[in-house]
């Protein structure tokens, strides 16, 4: 049910390997996930080097050009396993794993994903800067930006902020405040069609015009927030020649600042994955000079260290002296009674719309203080003073992540609730009985 003028034109362009590229429509879609290289064990080993191929499910094997990308079988269903609700991977298409590997993201970065839901380049990203350096993670879409946010949390990402924000206001905000922009074009979607149905059934030679004249906005806006010397990568899921190579030539004409170093095509019947392009370039400057931008908002007002006590009091009852949580040196957030710590190189954030700025620690409440889920996943067992785990096959695994209790003996206070040493959430004990702080709103039946 391919519409016949994107048929047509696809004929045109791809002469004699139209033909297998039809046939590329009648096959499975290849489906693959990303280990988390920021989530660690009770044995301190990070998920993506002790989970890999033959080590998490029997038919993994390594997608050619992601660093811990494998493919996976229908019958693994990675969705229903609680290592996906502890973060221990993304389930993400494989060829769109490509272009955050293009963006070359070092730790100690500033890094923005500018059209960044449901999160899954956001969070590849996130792996590469390994907790140091500063991630922008933007949906111009309220209802996509709670999902990204969400994703972020799952992941256990302490030094990103997610915005709901235009393009053109975080320009206005943040100009060359950045060293690396990966711009994940909203696009007609061509490359999704054996993944997504609805994709083709929307798809229009009228969308596809539109699109590419809201990429040249975007490209404008991305171009302003990058410094001199940056790295900016530009990608979408179609074939259409306007919104790839059109659109880069355009935005090279706008901007001769910028030179183009790679472009690529993945096309399905040639890799395993679906069809997208990508595009690399730089912009003129000498990247080792450091130059950046100032936050036109300013700074972010501290929370004053008397409001704190509470927090510390807790991190000393709970977290282990070895732990990086707790530092009264920090810069500590705080809106309404959320407490959050900022990561290092975030903007002032007045004026924009944030939904999770640097990593959500928990709620200051009247005496005490109560964890938040995203504190609970950032942590390893090896942050905190007491935690309890089960292997995934254990049915108080599956209790727990339906919210169910679970009699358990030892010193009351806060555990860190693992699978196989990874953790999941927060559990309270008192009295012998482990209570259950697993959000009610994430709770799955397995």
């Amino acid at each position: 049910m391919l519409p016949q003028e994107f048929l047509d034109r696809m004929k045109e362009t791809l002469g004699g390997e139209y033909e297998a590229f039809l046939a590329s429509y009648d096959q499975p879609k290849y489906q693959a996930l990303r280990l988390n290289a920021l989530k660690r064990d009770d044995r301190g080993r990070r998920a993506a080097a002790c989970l890999g191929e033959g080590g998490l499910f029997a038919h993994l094997t390594p997608v050619p050009w992601a660093e811990n990308g494998y493919y996976y079988e229908t019958g693994d269903q990675p969705g229903k396993h609680p290592y996906h609700e502890a973060g221990v991977y993304y389930i993400q298409e494989p060829s769109a794993m490509a272009p955050a590997e293009l963006l070359e993201v070092s730790p100690g970065d500033r890094v923005l994903d500018l059209c960044a839901a449901p999160g899954g380049k956001s969070t590849q990203l996130a792996a590469k800067l390994d907790g140091k350096g500063f991630l922008l993670c933007n949906e111009i879409h309220p209802a996509r930006a709670k999902i990204l946010s969400e994703n972020i949390e799952r992941m256990g990402i302490g030094n990103a902020c997610v915005t709901n924000e235009t393009p053109a206001h975080l320009a206005e905000v943040l100009p060359v405040y950045f060293d690396k922009i990966l711009v994940d074009a909203p696009c007609s979607g061509e490359g999704m069609f054996r993944k997504n149905e609805a994709a083709c059934e929307e798809w229009s030679p009228e969308n596809v015009q539109l699109c590419a004249e809201r990429q040249r906005e975007i490209l404008d806006c991305a171009a302003s927030m990058l410094r001199p010397g940056g790295r900016l990568v530009y990608s979408t899921c179609t074939f259409s020649e306007e919104e790839d190579e059109g659109s880069i030539r355009r935005f090279l004409t706008d901007h001769p600042d910028f030179t183009l170093i790679i472009e690529k095509r993945l096309w399905p019947h040639k890799v395993k994955g679906e069809g997208h392009y990508m595009a690399v370039c730089l912009k003129a400057g000498d990247p080792e000079s450091g130059v950046r931008g100032m936050a036109l908002t300013g700074s972010n007002k501290p929370v004053p260290e008397r409001e704190l006590d509470q927090f510390f009091a807790f991190c000393e009852e709970t977290l282990s002296s070895d732990c990086v949580i707790g530092d009264r040196k920090a810069q500590y957030l705080r809106f309404g009674d959320n407490l959050y710590l900022a990561p290092e190189g975030m903007p002032g954030l007045k004026g924009l719309k944030v939904l999770r700025p640097g990593l959500h620690l928990g709620e200051l409440k009247k005496n005490r203080f109560e964890p938040s889920h995203a504190l609970a996943h950032f942590l390893s067992p090896a942050d905190v003073q007491n935690s309890v785990s089960y292997e995934s096959t254990e049915k108080r695994i599956a209790d727990y992540l339906n919210g169910q209790t679970f009699s358990y003996e030892g010193e009351k206070g806060w555990y860190l609730v693992c699978v196989d040493g990874f953790s999941l959430g927060w559990g309270k004990l008192a009295g012998n009985v482990m209570k259950n702080h697993y959000p009610k709103g994430l709770r799955v039946n397995f």
